[in-house]
């Protein structure tokens, strides 16, 4: 079992509790999912960019991943509807606890002039979204084997129903938000 899945059984989810005064385990906010997207505009021209980007997101998460197609044609990005233009990875369970926690302790802190994730990047419903400039920062990917730099969306989905319950969650995970 995922280091990160024992410290939430015990210790997060204790913590939780106790805090916000649950009377009902079940009440105890948890992740869900994590949706990792990487949007490659430049796929419309050639086809062998998705090939690249499901490539390195299968390799960062260890899950294959899936293209996404455009829902719409737009004629002004010179779009048609169906064409490939990304990819995403939805995780559940044992394998996003290893992402998230490789991505708190290993990714992270690689990134150049860190200071702490954005603590107020949450939806009102209790989901984080983070944005990544570079696929680099994860020590799967070898700097000389990929294409072009590209950077991706990760979303924490968690059935916290205020963000504040759900940055405590995150926190208690060994989220690194910034100070303030």
């Amino acid at each position: 079992m995922a280091r990160l899945a024992e410290t939430y059984k015990n210790e997060v989810a204790p913590e939780l509790m106790k805090k916000f005064n649950y009377k009902s385990v079940m009440q105890i906010p948890k992740l869900e999912k994590v949706v990792i997207n990487v949007g490659a505009g430049d796929a419309k021209e050639n086809a062998k960019v998705i090939d690249s980007v499901v490539e390195d997101l299968s390799a960062i998460t260890g899950q294959k991943a899936v293209p996404t197609v455009a829902k719409k044609s737009v004629a002004n990005f010179k779009l048609r509807q169906g064409t490939k233009i990304g990819a995403k990875v939805t995780l559940r369970g044992e394998r996003m606890y290893e992402f998230v926690d490789r991505l708190f302790n290993l990714a992270l802190p690689r990134v150049r002039d860190f200071k702490g994730i954005n603590p107020n990047a949450f939806d009102g419903r209790g989901n984080y979204s983070l944005g990544l400039k570079e696929q680099l920062i994860f020590p799967e990917i070898q700097y000389d084997q990929i294409d072009k730099i590209r950077g991706m969306d990760i979303v924490f989905v968690t059935s916290a129903n205020t963000d504040e319950e759900a940055r405590e969650l995150l926190r208690l995970m060994g989220a690194p938000f910034m100070k303030q």
